[in-house]
């Protein structure tokens, strides 16, 4: 069971999973060996499934980053799920969702030029409404 100062804990990491225990322990008023052993025990428990980075994507030359509700008219999404696999380098995330379609892509491009290219394959295997991200 999580408690409050665990709470604490996993709000100050997830804005820094590399801050020191000594750090964390005195923004959450515990010491270092003790704020180590919260940590540990919260990654045991699969509360902290694993520690990641934040990519910024634009300094990485992805300056296009639209969200793609997927429509697919049949029950057979295979074609679909395998041609996405071949298309990693554009995406962000894949959901399978319930609602307006069947998927929620997320994903990024380095120009208008490649995302068309992408949307013209992707047609091939199901339909879409784009959405472009303005601002975060």
């Amino acid at each position: 069971m999580v408690d409050n100062t665990d709470v604490k804990i996993l709000n100050e990491m997830s804005k820094n999973s590399r801050i020191t225990m000594k750090e964390l322990g005195e923004k959450v008023h515990l010491t270092g060996p003790a704020t180590s052993a919260r940590v540990a025990k919260l990654e045991d428990s699969g509360v902290i499934e694993r520690y990641t980075i934040k990519l910024n994507q634009v300094k990485l030359g992805f300056y296009i980053h639209a969200f793609l509700t997927i429509i697919i008219q049949n029950i057979n999404h295979q074609s679909y799920l395998s041609f996405i696999k071949t298309q990693e380098q554009y995406l962000v995330r894949n959901y399978k969702i319930s609602g307006d379609g069947c998927y929620l892509l997320e994903c990024k491009f380095q120009s208008n030029e490649l995302m068309n290219k992408f949307l013209e394959e992707l047609n091939k295997y199901a339909n879409y409404k784009l959405s472009i991200v303005i601002d975060k």
